[in-house]
Formats: structure tokens, C-alpha cells, sequence
């Protein structure tokens, strides 16, 4: 198929519409056997759930144009895992793994032209999301929900190659114990909207947040997972019940482990421990990991010995073992990598 009219070299991180689009609705306790369509605007009544108590939940990953030219995915499976235990928590209908997984399929196959092909430094994100569809004016879950999952073509998430960030240690919760750090509702991330807007105004990348009850240890940024090195040369990343469980980190220490031969360890991480640590990177779908250079303390700064010129020797050696299995130029592990063309 031939490719749409896009610089694929120089798009930015955002939305472009594509052509087709897959929803699914639930009415009466049931799903229908959903669609693909062209019609990328939704219509829902003034007074549906997600509009009056946020219930919504959502999904990101990525298709790929592997070096031998199939288009992939990478582990959707385990989005649609993370999905139901986020429908489950909220209270809404789960969509269910081999439908996703179908959906992921279909919308990426329908949608060929604008999959970036390889060396483009461009990717096909994915967007899988739900919302109650109908009206709720009591606080109660809604009746009727809708599935949707659509895609767009996104450049690299820094333009002119991945710089160490700083960042800061918040002074804002990002999640309450018990509450819904691990999974991936929208309410979690409009909360999260004032601290980073009030992080980027006083000259942050992001915000690094403690846990809320004793904020004595690392838990995780406004949207993506930490992993660190230590000085010994070991991968670790912290363990929390609220925090989301990251498809990319758990990638990751499977690659630390397996492919580097390193010794990995989650564990809780206090923030006392950051002065010790050699590296430290923020790991997601979108960057892979992003190195940070420096966290700020209320004005004390902790400075990782990688710098704040590149990204530090393991944390390459991670990226580069990671990117080169999602494009196909490493072997992956089995089931790691879904062919859809």
C-alpha cells in the first residue's frame, strides 16, 4: 500500500487523523460485535458518566515498521491485561483480551498508509480507550459504555535527539495508597496536570513523586515509571502498590536481565538513596526511557555521575537492546512481538 503524504522525518508528537477508526458499544450488559468507521467525533449525551464523574480508562502502544518491512506491535497483550484490571477498579465493563487484541489488529491493518516505515524515526501510537456513554446524574457507574481505539502517526517524543532531563521532587500526591495509582484511569492524569504546567513554569522537565504516606520513597512522574542504576551496576526500579505497572519498565528488566546479563531488583527505593545512584531514567511507551541528568530537592541537587550531556552507558545499552527488538533488528523474547502485516 502506498504510504500517505506525510514528512515523516519531521512530524511532531501529536494527533493526525487516519482513516479508520474501531468502536464498540455496550448496551444491556453486552457488547456488540463493533465496527470500523471513518468518523472520528463522538456524540454523547450532556450528562454521560465520563463527562459528570470521570469515568474513563486508556491504553497506549506503538506499531512499528520492523527492518524487514512486517508492521508490528509490541506485547499488546499486556495492554489489554492492564485495560481490565482498569475497568474492573472503575467499575466498568471489561473489553475483553482477544477483542482487543482483534481491534488492535484491525485498526492498524486499515490504517497501513500511515504506519511510518523504518528509519523514519516515526511510529504508529495506538490509543485504545473507554468512557461511560450514558447519562449519570447520581453518583453511580454508568449503564452504557463505549470502546474505541484509534491511531496516529507521532515523531520521536524529543526532537533533536533525547537530552537528560531535571527534575524535581513534588510537593504534590500523585496517588493515594489503596487508591488508583496502578492503573491507568484519566482522572490520574487531569490530577496530574497543575503540578507538571507548575514544574515547567519554574524551569522543570517533570515532577518526581514520593509515596503519600511517609514521602520518604520514590514511587513514579506524572506519567512514566523510574528506573535507576547503581553505582554497582545493578537495574533497579521501585515497587509500590500505586504505582502503574509499566509495560516498557517491565520490558526493560527483562532486557537487563536476560539480554545485558545485569542484576535486576524491584524494590522500594527511598529518596535518601538517590545521591548513590549512578543513572536514572523515566521509561514509558512514548520515549523508551528518557535519561535524567539532575533532581532538584527543594533546592538541594542530586547529580547522577551519567551527566547532563547524554544518556548514561547502561541506559544506552538498555535503549538500544529494547528499540532494536521492537524494530526487529534484535530477536525478541516469545510473544513479545505481535505480526499484524
Amino acid at each position: 500500500m502506498e504510504k500517505a503524504n506525510i514528512d515523516w522525518g519531521n512530524i511532531g508528537f501529536g494527533y493526525i487523523k487516519t482513516d479508520k477508526r474501531y468502536v464498540s458499544d455496550y448496551k444491556n450488559g453486552a457488547w456488540d460485535e463493533g465496527r470500523l468507521t471513518d468518523d472520528n467525533q463522538i456524540v454523547i449525551n450532556e450528562c454521560a458518566g465520563v463527562l459528570q464523574y470521570a469515568q474513563t480508562c486508556f491504553e497506549g502502544l506503538k506499531a512499528y515498521t520492523t527492518e524487514d518491512g512486517h508492521i508490528v506491535c509490541f506485547r499488546p497483550d499486556l495492554n489489554a491485561e492492564r485495560m481490565i484490571e482498569s475497568c474492573k477498579r472503575l467499575e466498568m465493563p471489561v473489553f475483553p483480551k482477544e477483542r482487543f487484541l482483534d481491534a488492535v489488529v484491525k485498526t492498524v491493518a486499515a490504517n497501513e498508509a500511515y504506519v511510518p516505515p523504518y528509519g523514519s524515526g516515526a511510529t504508529l501510537y495506538i490509543r485504545p480507550y473507554m468512557f461511560g456513554s450514558s447519562a449519570v446524574i447520581g453518583v453511580k457507574p454508568a449503564e452504557e459504555y463505549q470502546f474505541r481505539l484509534f491511531c496516529t502517526p507521532v515523531g520521536p517524543y524529543f526532537k533533536g535527539g533525547v537530552k537528560p532531563l531535571t527534575i524535581r521532587i513534588s510537593d504534590f500526591d500523585r496517588a493515594a495508597p489503596h487508591g488508583t495509582g496502578h492503573i491507568k484511569a484519566g482522572l490520574n492524569y487531569a490530577m496530574s496536570l497543575f503540578a507538571i504546567v507548575d514544574a515547567h513554569e519554574k524551569g522543570f522537565d517533570e515532577n518526581m513523586y514520593l509515596d503519600a504516606a511517609t514521602r520518604t520513597k520514590v514511587e513514579e512522574t506524572g506519567g512514566a515509571n523510574f528506573i535507576f542504576v547503581t553505582k554497582d551496576g545493578k537495574v533497579v526500579t521501585p515497587k509500590s502498590g500505586s504505582i502503574l505497572p509499566s509495560i516498557t519498565r517491565r520490558s526493560l528488566m527483562v532486557v537487563a536481565k536476560e539480554y545485558l546479563g545485569l542484576e535486576v531488583e524491584e524494590r522500594e527505593i527511598y529518596k535518601d538513596e538517590l545521591k548513590d545512584m549512578a543513572e536514572c531514567g523515566l521509561c514509558g511507551t512514548a520515549a523508551v526511557i528518557s535519561p535524567v541528568g539532575k533532581i532538584n530537592d527543594h533546592g538541594t541537587e542530586i547529580c547522577f555521575p551519567s551527566g547532563m550531556t547524554d544518556m548514561g552507558p547502561v541506559t544506552k545499552k538498555l535503549y538500544d537492546t529494547l528499540t532494536g527488538i521492537q524494530m526487529g533488528r534484535i530477536k525478541a523474547p516469545e510473544g513479545w512481538i505481535c505480526r499484524i502485516k
